[in-house]
């Protein structure tokens, strides 16, 4: 139907007759003469529609004259050089004089303009329209860039893509399975994979030695700025490999594809941070090195303070007390002190407490703060010292067990940088290591992994692992960047005993482990190789590289945060006779 793009006629084809489609961007009628911007995924073009002697040239003008926003063409004509230049656009040094217009299709009046950015539930709705606005076109090419960029790298180097199953078997861990009836096995269910995780293991045991899929992935959990329940991750696994074979090959892949993709010269190499070191110093196990800000322990300064809260915690075995200063923070009002109180209780905090240091050569009498009077001179000095504040600083207190303090002041941390400015401009890769292998969850009264039950710790004797599991440090390691985990991986366990002591740690016991791990446990026992992974999210590098904070817009059909499309109506009911088919019955909503 077309000879050309739209945003592809330049000034190599002047004189020359072309074809284009797409729709009205613009349309202006001056009497007697119309200009069109038409727009293609390319980009914009300007169509002239002008008097002249030419058969069928009253015809052309008049179809002009009644064109509509996001019309949709196919127009034919002469391109020539403009004699206005427009600079703004790809096309702007030449025009089409048109000699012919075709209305494929007349567009009915719009719920929004592509040029205006509406509420997202309306833009989630008419999803169509709002991947033609140039900025969604953008975007998506951003993530379709990535995406060709990734495999040709992977491609390059002999990783061999492979599919895995969509459906699949329940996992007794991480988030909930989507579950899915199986009709000629009545009263059973597949579940959608949360990860391609034991197949691509099990494809290292069986000889494939570089895996990678772009993997379609679904967990049932609370939706966010970046989470969805379907994503789609770049999935990786290597064969008789260490932790820093797998690392230094996909930092290099990262590096090249973002030199590629964006122009950005990334960290050569990126710096490298243990788990413990990062909840330390920025309260987080993705930190923001962006963000100078640091979080600084007071514990050994207040154990005999006078302050019931700080000497608790510092004296607990679990327990942190850890300070935050706030450059600037000494113009804070106390509305923005209590707002910053009500940000951190999302994240745990029970009270915030504060100091400002209105001057800090007068010491006690240039401090203002309501626990002030609950430290002596020597303790409000030394604190003053540790976290280098200074006149017309603020200073942000948190106490609570180490996970909880840790949690709410390094939410605060980011809070305070964004606020302050303090966010420094490019881009910040970082490994994060050293993870530990096992969270006590309180609710549950037993161990749960922190990344997944398949990853190896640090240590090879089970008796050892047993006796310090509390304390024991996984094989594991993420790649951060600008402060996003955007992948996680491991050395797994290759060994059968191993593996079944881990779910034994974690609860699962030995009937349990067989019934949902037998075919693992099996495989372990048949030679399998020490071998090891990682997964990158390909939605969060995408909306990174697109310079957006949230996935959905590097996603062509998201859902919105309640977990529905709004363009199909999904989640729908689905009638009695379909779910007898496969021997369902939904209970009434209660």
């Amino acid at each position: 139907m077309r000879t050309h793009y739209c945003g592809l006629v330049d000034e190599a084809l002047i004189g020359q007759t072309v074809t284009l489609c797409g729709w009205v961007d613009v349309a202006r009628n001056l009497g007697g003469l119309c200009f069109v911007d038409l727009r293609d995924h390319e980009g914009i073009v300007q169509i002239v529609a002008e008097p002249s002697d030419a058969e069928g040239n009253a015809e052309v003008l008049a179809t002009a004259a009644h064109l509509h926003y996001e019309d949709c063409l196919r127009v034919t004509g002469v391109v020539r050089a403009r004699h206005a230049i427009n600079d703004r656009i790809r096309t702007g040094k030449v025009e089409v004089v048109a000699t012919r217009i075709e209305v494929l299709n007349k567009a009915e009046p719009l719920p929004f303009h592509a040029h205006e950015n509406p509420g997202e539930d309306i833009r989630l709705k008419y999803r169509y329209l709002d991947l033609r606005r140039p900025e969604m076109q953008r975007m998506m090419r951003t993530r379709i860039r990535l995406v060709q960029a990734l495999r040709r790298w992977l491609d390059a180097r002999g990783f061999q893509d492979i599919e895995t199953p969509i459906l699949t078997k329940a996992t007794p861990e991480g988030a909930r399975d989507f579950l899915v009836p199986a009709r000629m096995h009545p009263g059973e269910f597949y579940a959608l994979p949360q990860s391609p995780q034991l197949f691509k293991q099990i494809l290292m045991m069986a000889g494939f030695d570089r895996y990678y899929q772009i993997a379609r992935c679904f967990r049932d959990e609370a939706l966010r700025a970046d989470r969805q329940l379907e994503f789609t991750q770049l999935d990786m696994e290597f064969a008789w490999v260490s932790e820093r074979d797998v690392q230094d090959t996909v930092e290099a892949m990262i590096r090249d594809v973002f030199r590629e993709v964006i122009g950005v010269e990334l960290a050569d190499p990126f710096p490298r941070m243990t788990y413990a070191e990062a909840m330390r110093r920025f309260g987080s196990d993705k930190p923001d090195l962006r963000i100078v800000l640091e979080l600084t322990d007071i514990a050994e300064l207040v154990k005999g303070c006078e302050f019931k809260v700080f000497a608790d915690w510092a004296n607990a075995a679990d327990g942190r007390v850890v300070a935050l200063r706030a450059p600037g923070g000494a113009q804070f009002s106390r509305k923005q002190i209590d707002d910053y109180a009500a940000y951190a209780a999302r994240f745990g905090a029970k009270g915030l407490a504060w100091m400002k240091v209105e001057d800090a050569a007068k010491g006690r009498e240039g401090i203002s703060s309501p626990i002030a009077k609950f430290l002596d001179d020597a303790t409000l000095d030394a604190i003053l010292r540790a976290t280098h504040a200074n006149t017309g600083d603020a200073i942000f207190f948190g106490a609570a067990s180490y996970k909880v303090a840790s949690d709410f002041m390094g939410a605060l941390r980011l809070k305070l940088g964004k606020d302050l400015g303090l966010v420094e401009d490019g881009w910040k890769p970082l490994w994060v290591t050293d993870f530990p292998m096992f969270e006590w969850d309180e609710e549950a009264g037993r161990f749960v992994a922190l990344h997944h039950p398949f990853t190896a710790p640090a240590v090879d004797d089970i008796d050892d692992l047993r006796a310090n599991a509390a304390t024991a440090v996984s094989r594991g390691y993420d790649m951060v960047l600008n402060g996003n985990e955007i992948g996680g991986g491991s050395i797994r366990i290759h060994r059968s005993d191993m593996q079944s002591a881990v779910f034994d740690l974690l609860g699962i016991g030995r009937e349990e482990a067989e019934l949902k791990f037998g075919f693992l446990l099996e495989a372990l026992r048949y030679g399998a190789p020490p071998h090891g992974g990682i997964a990158f999210g390909i939605d969060r590098i995408a909306a990174l590289m697109a310079g957006t904070e949230s996935i959905r817009d590097v996603i062509a059909f998201p859902k919105t945060t309640t977990a529905q499309c709004l363009m199909t109506g999904a989640p729908s009911p689905i009638p009695d006779e379909q779910l007898a088919e496969v021997h369902v019955q939904v209970r009434p909503k209660t």
